[in-house]
């Protein structure tokens, strides 16, 4: 019964042969990276830590003062993120340094812009 269903609206819902390829190739399409980044993104943690990037560079000792994280689950935080090209990082002294990557602050005002 559903197959005779699905027939009817795909004879009553026409569209071009083009059209239809490109419907096909768009849900064909590999989203493995952009879903990684989502994931990333779907933190409240890294987030907040984005927002923070965006202020300053900083060190993880800051982030371990200003929030009730260990130093331990920081870190592993700023990896996925740095891994996701949103941050970047470098070493000052004995400090290790992260900043907002161009990616990452273009990506974090466009979502700040529509939300």
């Amino acid at each position: 019964m559903s197959e005779k269903k699905l027939i009817e609206v795909q004879n009553a819902y026409i569209l071009p042969q083009d059209v239809l390829d490109a419907v096909h190739m768009a849900m064909n399409t590999d989203v493995g990276e952009i879903v990684s980044l989502f994931k990333v993104l779907a933190d409240p943690t890294r987030l907040k830590i984005l927002k923070a990037l965006e202020v300053q560079s900083l060190c993880v000792c800051v982030l371990v003062e200003t929030t009730d994280h260990k130093h331990s689950a920081l870190s592993y935080h700023l990896k996925l993120l740095k891994e996701a090209g949103l941050v970047d990082s470098r070493r000052e002294r004995s400090f290790q340094v992260y900043e907002l990557t161009e990616f990452g602050s273009l990506l974090l005002k466009t979502i700040e812009k529509h939300f």
